[in-house]
């Protein structure tokens, strides 16, 4: 192997790391940084390639650039711990190890960068992923226990309704039928998730701009209904009217976190290097859905996504978790913060090149 296909070897299999790498040269100037060091930063390769480390850190005043000479000086490896790094953009924090490579001709300081963030991040999904196989599980085998006796019951109300000649008895037969079609259409929700997709490549905006015209005409005329569209989303590859449904349950739940006045926006994103269901993506559209209602409950925040939950007397619960089984579907998750005043929605969808 020649020294060029050498170096391109090793470019993209740090290309293809988790973590951020840096190399700092002995004058503590960056002469490379990976992929996922671009993402993490913010910044093209270009854009901060030559700059001194205390440029790099610069927003990060945590010692970093003494931490940085005293390995390159010693040649000891140093490791520093929940580090912050307050970038202009966002702010993370990682993991740092700082790696002396003693080299006669071109002494070098080698940093790796790991994300604590991520890494609690992937562990919620984790934990989301199995909420949600249990939600699966429970649901279905809940709404075939129900849907079987159900038909039996209605059945025999309708026989005695045929049967009574007393209007105020049969009063109580058209209330039993009423409620079983109640459950019937209750079980039907439940099980609808459950369909089959027919995905293809689809501008993720056109779902969305249904989806908003679809509430806009359930709500008051005091919400607002804000667009916040990145046009450089690639298409994505999904089943429409399941996306559709999805998207609608998150919405109505903003809705009626507002009630009849408020303000909703829906925003989409790109992002990079992002794991979804144990997979890493390169890319994934995400879709935010902020309200400015109420916000949950501290005690609900971890099991809104479970069947049967809700923070309304008046609700079945039932929206997000058909709505978080709908995204799983399509190899994506959704995810919910909330404080008064700020609650947010990232609905995350794997953006591929390829296609089973």
């Amino acid at each position: 192997m020649s020294h060029q296909h050498r170096v391109f070897f090793l470019r993209r299999i740090l290309d293809n790391l988790t973590d951020a790498v840096l190399l700092f040269d002995a004058s503590l100037s960056l002469v490379y940084i990976n992929t996922p060091g671009e993402v993490l930063f913010a910044v093209s390769a270009r854009q901060i390639l030559g700059l001194k480390a205390q440029q790099v850190f610069l927003f990060s005043n945590q010692g970093i650039e003494s931490d940085l000479l005293r390995a390159m000086e010693s040649g000891v490896t140093l490791t520093r711990r929940n580090i912050l790094l307050s970038l202009p953009v966002h702010s993370v924090t990682v993991n740092a190890s700082m790696t002396p490579v003693l080299d006669d001709t071109a002494p070098s300081l080698l940093v790796q960068l790991q994300q604590v963030d991520r890494h609690l991040r992937i562990s919620m999904e984790e934990q989301l992923v199995a909420q949600q196989n249990a939600s699966k599980m429970l649901l279905r085998g809940l709404a075939h226990e129900i849907k079987n006796p159900l038909g039996g019951l209605r059945g025999a109300a309708q026989l005695l309704d045929g049967e009574l000649i007393d209007a105020e008895l049969r009063e109580y037969t058209r209330i039993i039928i009423d409620e079983s079609d109640r459950l019937q259409s209750l079980v039907d929700r439940m099980l609808a998730s459950n369909k089959p997709a027919l995905k293809s490549l689809l501008n993720i905006h056109k779902v969305l701009e249904r989806v908003r015209q679809l509430v806009q005409v359930e709500v008051a005329s005091t919400v607002k209904l804000i667009r916040d569209y990145d046009p450089s989303i690639p298409l994505v590859y999904g089943d429409s009217d399941q996306l559709i449904q999805a998207i609608l349950n998150v919405v109505r739940n903003a809705a009626q976190a507002v009630m009849s006045h408020g303000e909703i926006i829906i925003r989409t994103r790109v992002c990079r290097q992002v794991t979804l269901n144990n997979k890493r993506h390169p890319l994934a559209a995400k879709i935010d859905v902020i309200d400015n209602g109420p916000g949950v409950k501290p005690e609900l925040l971890n099991q809104i996504f479970y069947p049967m939950v809700t923070g309304r007397a008046e609700g079945t619960g039932l929206g997000l978790s058909i709505a978080q089984t709908l995204i799983s579907q399509h190899g994506g998750l959704i995810e919910c913060a909330s404080n008064p005043g700020h609650t947010i929605f990232s609905v995350f969808l794997p953006v591929e090149t390829q296609h089973e």
